[in-house]
């Protein structure tokens, strides 16, 4: 008898769960229709499916300044030091989310979301979303100026003498992910590290601010060879544009985070974005968009994404980047 009525207590708890649960989300949804907007920043491409989804479903504008990692963070930086910021939510590269987090920019927020995701990446201060997506970045190239066959086979088959001043890639004094990129390759390459570095600076050709723009003038054809984002080859692809990806061996990866503004002035439809975001909808419609998302079994319809070795790169924090920046400018003098 004991043991029925447990089991009969058991759900009853469930229920009571369940409802509550609904209850509370529709009074955030209420509420965040009140408020009528969302202010994102941010640095992925790919928002916009996820704009267009929260927007079509609550009815709730999002006004979106989207730029690279590093201006996210310098305005946020910039923002929440004078104590005027103008967003509610940020969204952006791992390592800089960390360093908005010491810095204050955040407001603690634990979503039910965020469940969905590994603990390995989750903040125990939940200031920031765990990792919800990771973007691998690798060796990119113009394939009616390179045919697959001729393309490098590895990172150090850039150093032959073939692609002397015809590498674009960017600055990694002003772009924090492809400094964190230069420096993390220690792992992967070894011994090799020190050599690669000092012989890749004598193929760059052109130094860009960050991976988009090193997409855009290899699409352009300005450019053979170049490292950026792989997920440009999809993205890019659709439009026609003729790129293809080197198979790497190993793929370091760029994660991503959210966080809700610690001064917001509209926390729940921020609150409502983050749901929406890191939703199994949200995030199937970024894969579908081609990214890399934190779902098992899940891929972008990137050619070969399934097969894949990917590692999450570490974060750094702002005097890691610095030391960074200072090391490879050394190496990577501009012309």
């Amino acid at each position: 008898m004991a043991r029925w009525v447990y089991r009969g207590w058991v759900a009853a708890a469930l229920v009571v769960a369940l409802v509550s649960a609904s209850a509370a989300q529709a009074d955030l949804v209420a509420a965040a229709k009140r408020e009528g907007r969302v202010v994102l920043y941010g640095s992925l491409t790919t928002l916009d499916v996820v704009n267009k989804i929260f927007e079509s479903r609550y009815g709730v504008s999002v006004e979106y300044w989207r730029a690279a990692s590093t201006r996210v963070l310098d305005r946020v930086l910039n923002e929440t030091r004078a104590g005027r910021p103008q967003f509610d939510v940020v969204q952006t590269n791992s390592s800089p989310m960390m360093i908005l987090r010491e810095a204050g920019a955040f407001a603690r927020y634990a979503s039910p979301s965020y469940e969905l995701f590994g603990k390995s990446t989750r903040d125990p201060q939940s200031l920031v979303s765990p990792q919800f997506l990771v973007i691998p970045i690798g060796i990119v190239y113009n394939t009616r100026l390179v045919r697959p066959e001729e393309a490098p086979r590895s990172l150090t088959d850039l150093l032959d003498a073939r692609w002397s001043g015809k590498v674009v890639m960017a600055d990694p004094t002003l772009h924090t992910t492809t400094a964190q990129w230069l420096m993390e390759l220690r792992s992967v390459l070894g011994a090799q590290w020190r050599p690669f570095l000092e012989g890749l600076a004598g193929q760059v050709g052109a130094y860009v601010e960050s991976f988009i723009p090193v997409a855009d003038r290899l699409v352009r054809g300005e450019f053979p060879v170049g490292l950026t984002y792989i997920r440009y080859v999809y993205q890019f692809g659709k439009e026609g544009a003729p790129l293809d990806y080197v198979r790497l061996p190993v793929f370091l990866a760029d994660g991503h985070r959210i966080a809700l503004g610690a001064r917001t002035s509209r926390p729940n439809a921020a609150k409502l974005y983050i749901e929406t975001l890191l939703s199994r909808a949200g995030l199937l419609a970024l894969a579908q968009d081609g990214d890399f998302v934190s779902l098992p079994g899940v891929y972008p319809p990137l050619r070969d994404a399934e097969r894949l070795r990917i590692v999450a790169m570490r974060d750094y924090d702002e005097a890691g980047l610095t030391r960074a920046r200072e090391e490879l400018g050394r190496i990577f003098r501009r012309r």
